[in-house]
This record gives structure tokens, sequence and C-alpha cells, in this order.
């Protein structure tokens, strides 16, 4: 997911922590659209085209979870995200059983 405002391709104005929440809010729907919660989350990894801003991405994402449920994680910097977005945020989630 990135920060583009749902149903369009265009990202949310704002700046880094702007697309960083709209990002997470993105993953947010999908969770729930499928019955789930961040609570489900158990990796996520992180794309940034800038490295230095990790700070700031990291003050949004953080909150998105308990602090005894934090998921795994890896980030790594890039040097192009779709429609120039400054963060992608891929998450896996558990389902439970059918």
């Amino acid at each position: 997911m990135i920060g583009n405002v749902p149903n369009t391709v265009q990202l949310v104005p704002g700046g880094m922590e702007a697309e960083a929440r709209q990002t997470m809010e993105n993953i947010g729907t999908v969770l729930r659209e499928n019955g789930l919660s961040f609570d489900n989350v158990f990796k996520c990894t992180v794309m940034l085209a800038d490295m230095s801003k990790w700070a700031d991405f990291n003050k949004v994402y953080v909150p998105y979870f308990k602090p005894d449920r934090l998921p795994a994680r890896s980030a790594f910097g890039v040097n192009g995200l779709a429609i120039g977005a400054q963060v992608e945020v891929e998450c896996s989630a558990y389902m439970g059983e059918k």
C-alpha cells in the first residue's frame, strides 16, 4: 500500500507523515474488509524513498499496533515508488482457521 487517496491514484498532500498515515489507513481498510485488524498482522515490509525519514515514518506506524504485538518488520531504501510515493508498506496477516 501507498498513501493514495482511496479510489484514486493521487497521493495525499502533506509529506511523509501524511503519506504514512494514509498508507496505514489504507492497510486498515483492507484488513477490516477481510474481517481482520492490525492485531492479525505478523510481518511488514517498509520501503522508504528516503531512509532519513525513518523516524517520521515510525512515529506514525507504531501506534497502529499494540505495544506487545508489534509485527516483525524489515525496511529498506528505494529510489522509486509508484506515483512518486515516499513510503510503501506491505503487510502479511494471519486469517485464522476457516
